[in-house]
C-alpha cells in the first residue's frame, strides 16, 4: 500500500480523515454509476474513495504529483468506478471542458485559492448542475451572505447573482490531518440558467469593489468619481447608506446608473 506524502502548507493542503463527514460529503454530492463528476484537488482520495465506490467516473484535477500512485491505486480498489487524472492547477485548467457534458463540481478546496476556484467555476456555472465545496466556515458565511448581514459583501453579491446558495453543515478541525486552526463548511451553490438580474457584470464588480473596499464610508464618499450624490439619489438609494445594508437589486440599479463603459 502507497503510503499517503505529507502535506504541504504551501499548497493548502489538510486532508480530510474523519470517514463520517467524508461519507456525508459524498452523499450531498449525489454520484451516479457511469456519469463524470469533476473533483478539484483530490490528494490523497479522502473523497474519491466514495466517489468512486458509488460507480462514478470520477474526472480528478491535482497538482501535487505524489498523489498519483495513491489515487491510482484506489482506483483500482473499485472498479465499479473510473478514474480520470488531470495533473495541473485548477485556476489554470478549463474546468468546465473536461467532462464533455454538464457535470457536478466537487472539492476540498485549497485555503489559499478557494474563493478564486469558486468565482471561476461560476463564470462556467452552465456546465456544472451542483457544486459542493468544503471550505472555511468564514468564506462559507461570506457565500451565503444577504444584504444586512456582517459577512455581506462582493463575494456575497457575484454569488447571489449566478447561484442558489446553502450552507450545509460545518466541519470541525479534528476531521483534518493537519489540523487547520478555522472550522470548515460545506456549501452547495446551484447555477441559476440565466443570472438573476440584467446587470453588467464589470459596472457591478467595480461598484461593489469600491463600496466594499470602504465598507465604513457612506455611498457617496465610496463611489465618489464614479457616481455623484445626485447620481445616487435618482436610483432612490440614499447617498448615506453603507454597503452592507443594499441588496442586490440596489446593486445592480447603481451600476446601471454608471455612465463610463
Amino acid at each position: 500500500m502507497t503510503a499517503t506524502p505529507a502535506a504541504r502548507k504551501s499548497l493548502g493542503q489538510n486532508y480530510l480523515v474523519d470517514p463520517h463527514f467524508r461519507q456525508k460529503i459524498t452523499n450531498v454530492c449525489k454520484p451516479q454509476a457511469g456519469k463524470p463528476i469533476i473533483e478539484i484537488g483530490p490528494g490523497p482520495g479522502s473523497l474519491t474513495e466514495g466517489l468512486l465506490a458509488a460507480g462514478a467516473h470520477v474526472i480528478a484535477v491535482e497538482m501535487d504529483e505524489r498523489f498519483v500512485p495513491v489515487l491510482e491505486e484506489l482506483a483500482a480498489k473499485y472498479p465499479q468506478g473510473k478514474l480520470t487524472l488531470r495533473l495541473g492547477d485548477a485556476l489554470k485548467t478549463p474546468l468546465h471542458e473536461l467532462a464533455g457534458e454538464p457535470a457536478p463540481l466537487v472539492g476540498n478546496l485549497p485555503y489559499n485559492v478557494g474563493t478564486q476556484i469558486v468565482v471561476n467555476a461560476l463564470d462556467h456555472g452552465y456546465a456544472f448542475p451542483h457544486m459542493t465545496f468544503l471550505l472555511q466556515k468564514e468564506v462559507v458565511g461570506r457565500i451565503c451572505a444577504s444584504a444586512g448581514d456582517d459577512d455581506w459583501g462582493r463575494l456575497g453579491v457575484l454569488c447571489d447573482l449566478l447561484a442558489k446558495r446553502q450552507k450545509l453543515f460545518d466541519v470541525p478541525a479534528g476531521a483534518f490531518r493537519p489540523m487547520p486552526k478555522v472550522t470548515s463548511s460545506v456549501v452547495s451553490l446551484v447555477p441559476l440558467s440565466a443570472p438573476r438580474l440584467d446587470v453588467d457584470r464589470k459596472k457591478l464588480e467595480e461598484i461593489t469593489r469600491r463600496a466594499f473596499g470602504q465598507r465604513r464610508k457612506m455611498l457617496r464618499a465610496s463611489l465618489k468619481g464614479l457616481l455623484s450624490e445626485a447620481d445616487i439619489s435618482a436610483t432612490g438609494i440614499d447617498p448615506a447608506a453603507r454597503p452592507e445594508t443594499l441588496t442586490l437589486e440596489s446593486f445592480a440599479q447603481l451600476a446601471a446608473a454608471v455612465k463610463k463603459p
